[in-house]
């Protein structure tokens, strides 16, 4: 037996060495067919990868050709009215490219919407979209059918649209059918006929109600039930009659509230709060068509500006080969230095430079960022173009140079009543009055009233209805039973529950008033912050207006500066460097005048912009599109039930009115805002000092822009700039096929008054190296020059600098 023992216990020991043995070692399963490819292998839980969804790009996207810059200048003119680009970019708009608010600039548009989520930018689904929002909770019953009503106070943030609003009225069906089965012994004595000692049973319960919620507050339920019952009890005149029956059962039940949650009043706000968000949605959506349209006006005056920037440019460029080519004939003749020289063609190049960055753009300071090709290409972006189609837009249209004075009343009672942001913040003083309607509605006690009615009919079989025994009679119906009407049963319930202390309710309510307040100083704020808005709108329109007239008069006087000054350096009067300070002051005050007449439309423009009448003045409306046609007929048929009815005396509507009807135009902004009264107060009319004396804008020498060059005209001139060779001397003949440049005459010497008060006249010597002047003759002398340099040798002579003859080529 000990034997038997040992060997039964090494064994054992045996057994566990061996599964903890295995145990510790890790084992790989085996496949049948398995592939040495282990294509599935994964050695990553996470890695990028590209989406699968089915959205083919856009024509305008893939079909882009490359962009118009610095030797790609292929394209066609396209002319442009702003009335097309405007009409373009509303039908090509499905999102709004666009800020909210009312800034004046706004820029980078295209980065911010690359990286925004799609409901950052306006679209033209928004307001279908705030129409179809819905609420995430379903409608939903108790176990009797009798719909659950929602508790607390609903905000307008957490509702959706009308529709979804109007759901919660909606009539829920609900039923079930529950199957049971009973089979236990129960606690009762062996002879016991009424309950067995072993219960089997079988129940069927199906039940089916309609409820619906109604507009007072109220919900109404009409209920349906059907109940099977068979036990084993022992069939006598004790127990049961029969060992199986019916009971069917239709019931009406109506639940009433009499103090929280009662009447129209308060169960309408929800719908009102939800038809006010759509307002609000509404109000929004015009806000960014209106910014819209401003984006393409101001884009479409800065191309305007680029162009005559280029234009600009290439009357200054022209200007200064010029002159570099009268200074190139000077050198020629030995009456200018190479240092004149390479000034005037380094002014050439200064301005073919100023030129490519006028049409190419460029980042470098105190050049255009964008040019014509870049302010191109962000019109393009407003108007859902793609950015090049071998075509250059071109402005048609002249910005306007006559003199906008607005009213300033008028402008003030416009930008209160029909600025969209200032209507969304009414709307939502309009909503966070009835949240505090609803906030105080809480304080009130739940007291609920419930009536029920009900019919019952009992039978050993369940149907059919028109069977004529009753119960107890065999095989009497339930269903004809039920609909004889001989049994009926009604309750009456009174439910009551109120918190004590009303501590959460009463801070509802503070809550309420105090958004209420903040959104009402929010307004008072937002209308004196408009207001100060267009007052400095109103004001950049008549400065700018100034500035124009001040720009018109310098460029006048600088065309008159330019050819004095020409005049003067081809008598030798003066040296070149005065002919190119003039000319480069020429095309400051060209560019400043451009600058100066688009600012000023846009400031209108902003004007209008601010005072809210922009889409009007363009002749755009909002309207909704079209329904189909089961949709009017629908309203016809509501149009004629309302013309069918009776208007009471006395009625109210509860709530009261949220609406004032619909926008009234510009004309009728005064009369609702009440502003009539000071449209003859004093202003102040009186001219300023720095205004001109005339109104009117100087005429100004300037071309259409039709009638600018092509870009290969623009960029290679003709001739070429000079470069140095020396050359034998250069003679005067025309003969030779020279051009007209090349047959003015050096500079000879000229009479002026003597201003020095001296008798008779003083003779001014034409400035040159050949023949250098007398250090007091009041003329810069090379001589001077070279002192003044330190460039003087020991015996006091000027030191000769290329007095041979140079021709420039």
């Amino acid at each position: 037996m000990n034997r038997s023992l040992f060997h039964f216990a090494a064994s054992v020991q045996l057994a566990l060495a061996i599964v903890m043995a295995t145990g510790c070692t890790p084992t790989q399963p085996f496949f049948v067919n398995e592939s040495p490819d282990l294509k599935h292998y994964l050695d990553t839980a996470t890695s990028i990868e590209y989406p699968d969804v089915d959205v083919q790009p856009m024509p305008e996207a893939i079909d882009s050709l490359p962009p118009l810059t610095v030797g790609n200048h292929d394209y066609q003119y396209w002319n442009l009215s702003l009335e097309e680009c405007v009409s373009m970019a509303l039908n090509n708009a499905r999102f709004i490219l666009a800020n909210g608010g009312t800034s004046e600039t706004q820029q980078n548009l295209a980065a911010q919407f690359i990286s925004s989520q799609p409901g950052q930018f306006g679209s033209i689904y928004d307001v279908a979209l705030q129409q179809t929002t819905t609420q995430s909770i379903p409608l939903t019953t108790d176990g009797a059918g009798n719909r659950l009503l929602s508790r607390g106070v609903q905000r307008a943030n957490q509702i959706g649209g009308v529709e979804d609003a109007l759901a919660e009225f909606d009539a829920v069906a609900s039923g079930f059918i529950d199957l049971s089965t009973t089979d236990r012994p129960q606690n009762v004595g062996a002879g016991n006929s009424i309950n067995p000692q072993i219960s089997v049973a079988q129940n069927t319960t199906q039940q089916s109600a309609i409820s619906k919620r109604l507009g007072t507050g109220g919900v109404a339920t009409l209920r349906q039930q059907t109940i099977y019952t068979r036990n084993n009890s022992q069939i006598s005149s004790f127990s049961r009659l029969y060992p199986s029956d019916y009971t069917a059962l239709l019931e009406a039940q109506i639940q009433h509230p009499l103090a929280r949650n009662r009447g129209t009043f308060v169960n309408r706000i929800p719908v009102m709060l939800a038809s006010m968000n759509e307002d609000i949605a509404i109000a929004t959506y015009e806000a960014q068509v209106r910014n819209l349209v401003r984006n393409v006006e101001v884009a479409y005056w800065d191309l305007y500006l680029s162009y005559r920037s280029v234009s600009t440019a290439t009357i200054a460029r022209d200007s200064a080969q010029a002159t570099a080519q009268f200074t190139k004939l000077n050198l020629e003749k030995g009456n200018a230095t190479i240092q004149e020289l390479s000034q005037a063609v380094s002014q050439y190049w200064n301005q073919q430079r100023r030129l490519t960055a006028a049409l190419n753009g460029s980042n470098l300071p105190g050049d255009d960022r964008f040019g014509v090709y870049g302010r191109e290409r962000a019109l393009r972006e407003l108007i859902g173009l793609s950015p090049t189609d071998k075509r250059l837009i071109r402005p048609i249209d002249e910005p306007t140079l006559a003199r906008v004075e607005f009213d300033w009343w008028e402008s003030v009672a416009q930008a209160l009543y029909l600025s969209p942001e200032l209507r969304e913040k009414k709307y939502r003083i309009k909503q966070g009055e009835l949240e505090l309607a609803l906030a105080k509605n809480q304080v009130l006690p739940q007291v609920d009233l419930s009536f029920l009615y009900r019919w019952v009919g009992l039978g050993d079989t369940l149907g059919p209805p028109g069977r004529g025994d009753s119960f107890p009679a065999n095989g009497s119906s339930a269903l004809a039973e039920l609909t004889s009407g001989d049994y009926q049963e009604a309750q009456v319930r009174l439910d009551i529950s109120m918190p004590i202390g009303l501590r959460r309710e009463h801070l509802r309510i503070r809550n309420a008033q105090m958004t209420l307040r903040i959104r009402e100083d929010n307004l008072s704020d937002s209308e004196r912050l408009l207001v100060s808005q267009l007052s400095d709108a109103v004001a950049k329109v008549a400065s700018h207006y100034s500035m124009m007239q001040f720009a018109a008069n310098e460029w006048q006087q600088s065309e008159q500066e330019v050819d004095a000054r020409l005049l003067e350096y081809y008598k030798g009067f003066r040296d070149v460097n005065v002919v190119l300070q003039s000319q480069q002051r020429r095309a400051e005050a060209q560019i400043s005048y451009y600058r100066a007449l688009t600012e000023y439309n846009k400031s209108i423009n902003y004007v209008d912009f601010l005072r809210g009448t922009l889409l009007a003045n363009n002749g755009i409306t909002l309207r909704e599109g079209p329904w189909n046609t089961k949709a009017y007929c629908d309203a016809l048929e509501r149009a004629r039930e309302r013309a069918a009815g009776y208007q009471l005396e006395y009625g109210v509507t509860r709530p009261g009115v949220v609406r004032q009807g619909p926008v009234r135009d510009a004309d009728g902004a005064v009369e609702v805002i009440g502003f009539s009264d000071n449209a003859n107060a004093n202003t102040n009319n009186e001219l300023n000092f720095l205004a001109p004396g005339v109104d009117d804008v100087p005429e100004v020498n300037q071309n259409s822009l039709q009638e600018l060059p092509s870009t290969g005209e623009l960029l290679t001139p003709d001739p070429q700039m000079p470069r140095y060779v020396p050359v034998p001397d250069a003679t005067n003949s025309i003969e030779d096929g020279s051009s007209a440049i090349d047959t003015l005459q050096p500079p000879s010497s000229v009479l002026v008054p003597n201003d020095a008060g001296q008798s008779g006249d003083q003779v001014i010597q034409p400035m040159s190296y050949e023949t250098p002047s007398a250090i007091g003759s009041g003329v810069r002398s090379a001589a001077k020059s070279m002192k003044q340099a330190d460039l003087v040798d020991p015996n006091g002579a000027p030191i000769p600098v290329r007095r041979k003859p140079i021709r420039v080529q």
